[in-house]
């Protein structure tokens, strides 16, 4: 009974975590589409929230971090759940830096508005990947919040489109720098957010395949996954 008792709190005590990173995960979301806004319409008050936001994370993140470690210490998980506590672990990390990225484009909106830089077509050049990588990170959080195997593998793939859109965008605005020399400045700020969104894409990616290291105990980070016991509908 007091095994069983032990293995209540600790199922309690990790729910708990749980529903606090996907907490987290939607701040970083709101985050990331207020960041994305503030750069499309130069709304610098947007652009100040995102900033301020980013203190919430990182406290967010100290607190999901202490509760990790204790729970790792007081409870001593066996194999499957150490698994489960440490992916969550690197899971708050990834949200952690999705913060960072939000904030990073939030300040280029800014910096960009304050210097009248609004010749520059400065959305429309990200528009298609800011979309493609809000719908990654939002179905990787879902991911993560169902135990998702399935849809992670899917998630993933979709990191190769955003890859290719960033070098699309790259090419395209160097071009744009070479006609014309007086856009060099907002363009390299496109190119500046341009990657930040890349980024998040990769963070989102990141999320992914720690659900499959949880469903699974396959860590396929750096490897190419053909496919998944998880995509196949093995158990």
């Amino acid at each position: 009974m007091v095994g069983e008792h032990s293995s209540k709190q600790y199922d309690q005590e990790l729910e708990a975590i749980r529903s606090k990173v996907l907490l987290m995960g939607g701040m970083v979301e709101t985050q990331f589409d207020e960041a994305l806004n503030a750069f499309r319409v130069g709304n610098t008050e947007q652009a100040d929230k995102v900033i301020a936001d980013d203190h919430a994370v990182n406290q967010l993140e100290v607190q999901l971090d202490d509760a990790s470690s204790h729970l790792i210490v007081r409870r001593q998980p066996a194999a499957n759940d150490l698994r489960t506590v440490m992916a969550t672990i690197k899971v708050i990390t990834d949200l952690e830096r999705i913060g960072d990225e939000a904030t990073k484009i939030a300040r280029t909106a800014k910096s960009l508005h304050e210097r009248g830089m609004v010749s520059f077509n400065h959305y429309e050049t990200v528009r298609t990947i800011s979309r493609a990588t809000a719908d990654m990170l939002h179905d990787a959080l879902d991911a993560f919040a169902r135990l998702d195997g399935r849809a992670a593998v899917q998630i993933i793939a979709q990191d190769d489109v955003i890859d290719h859109e960033f070098r699309t965008i790259l090419r395209s605005t160097i071009t744009f720098m070479m006609e014309d020399p007086r856009t060099i400045s907002s363009a390299l700020d496109v190119l500046w957010v341009a990657k930040a969104i890349e980024r998040i894409g990769d963070h989102a990616k990141n999320i992914a395949e720690y659900v499959i290291y949880v469903v699974e105990g396959r860590d396929i980070r750096h490897s190419k996954p053909v496919a998944s016991s998880a995509a196949n509908g093995e158990g």
